[in-house]
């Protein structure tokens, strides 16, 4: 039986990367694709950002895939907010999943690293943080203006997201995780993690596990790359050290990503923006929208196809039939056929 996918394409380059990423599930076959048109031009069209019913209709499938959100002509970007940010929360799609993977030695920023120093996983926490909105601005726009963004940590929150690491971790036979923060400085809200990471290190006695303050580890990502294999942090955090690590792997256009709850209907999306600059110029890269879909295959189960996926992506990227930004001569519509045509 086919799975039911929801196809978001977003706005900008997103509707191009993942028109090449549907062309590569049309190929490998197995999926039932949806398109809905929620994005800038529907918002702009009707004044909707998402149907009222539009959460249950997204839990009504069985993945998501969606492209990069975000336009010019929407100044506050609330489509994407209800659309990315809202599902986020309405799903609880607690985990954000960052694989970072050096496929081709020349794309690595860092002098004298390879493959085998860019090659890990982070784990952010997804729903909780100084992302959830709980704060305000008084007497804005005038000299005696207060903001105030505060950040949520709970138990619940941190346990799940750092026990789902240390399981990544034993599933995939990885020797180490390492968690960070900001406790030295927060001692707060910190403190939480602190405590949870300790206790739930305790039930893997073969990982070995470490702590880092957020600025030391974004240091030694930059230093010693190679060291890690998994990371888990908070969703700020996450959101700054996976911009270091798709810039590690060869930039923002090479990076998948996953927004993950166990067991249900989960969020699949290239991380770059939607760039509107670059909208209908055939000059996107597609990498990260195609290795999204492998990644949303993996999850349901179609590890065969994934890896087919995942093979066809890297042995492009190694032949340099790629887009400029990562030193080929293809368009966004020629990267991906090159990918397509290795799947066969």
């Amino acid at each position: 039986m086919a799975h039911r996918i929801a196809v978001i394409p977003g706005d900008g380059i997103g509707k191009e990367v993942i028109a090449e990423a549907v062309k590569i599930l049309e190929a490998i076959g197995g999926v039932d694709l949806h398109h809905l048109p929620w994005g800038a031009d529907h918002y702009l069209a009707t004044g909707e950002t998402i149907p009222p019913d539009g959460y249950d209709t997204l839990r009504s499938f069985d993945a998501i895939l969606v492209g990069a959100l975000g336009d010019p002509r929407v100044p506050d970007n609330r489509h994407a907010r209800d659309i990315l940010l809202g599902t986020r929360f309405e799903l609880d799609l607690y985990v954000n999943y960052r694989p970072v993977r050096l496929l081709d030695d020349r794309l690595c920023p860092l002098k004298g690293r390879t493959r085998a120093d860019v090659n890990f996983a982070v784990f952010r926490e997804n729903t909780e943080g100084v992302y959830v909105g709980v704060g305000g601005r008084f007497k804005a726009g005038t000299p005696d203006e207060i903001a105030v963004q505060e950040e949520i940590n709970t138990y619940k929150g941190v346990n799940r997201i750092v026990r789902h690491a240390f399981e990544h971790a034993r599933l995939h036979g990885l020797r180490s995780v390492a968690m960070a923060d900001k406790s030295n400085a927060m001692p707060d809200g910190h403190a939480l993690w602190q405590r949870v990471f300790k206790e739930v290190r305790a039930a893997y006695p073969e990982i070995e596990a470490t702590h880092f303050y957020i600025d030391a580890l974004a240091m030694w990502l930059v230093q010693n790359p190679g060291q890690f294999q998994v990371i888990v942090t908070n969703n700020l955090f996450g959101d700054i050290i996976t911009d270091i690590g798709g810039a590690l792997q060869g930039g923002l256009g090479m990076a998948a990503s996953g927004n993950i709850h166990p067991g249900r209907t989960s969020m699949f999306e290239p991380v770059h923006g939607s760039a509107p600059p670059l909208a209908g110029k055939d000059v996107a890269n597609p990498v990260g929208a195609i290795l999204s879909a492998a990644m949303m295959l993996d999850y349901l189960g179609k590890f065969n196809e994934a890896h087919r996926i995942e093979r066809a992506v890297e042995a492009a990227v190694q032949a340099g039939e790629t887009t400029r930004d990562v030193g080929g001569t293809l368009g966004t519509r020629a990267a991906g056929d090159a990918i397509r045509r290795r799947l066969q």
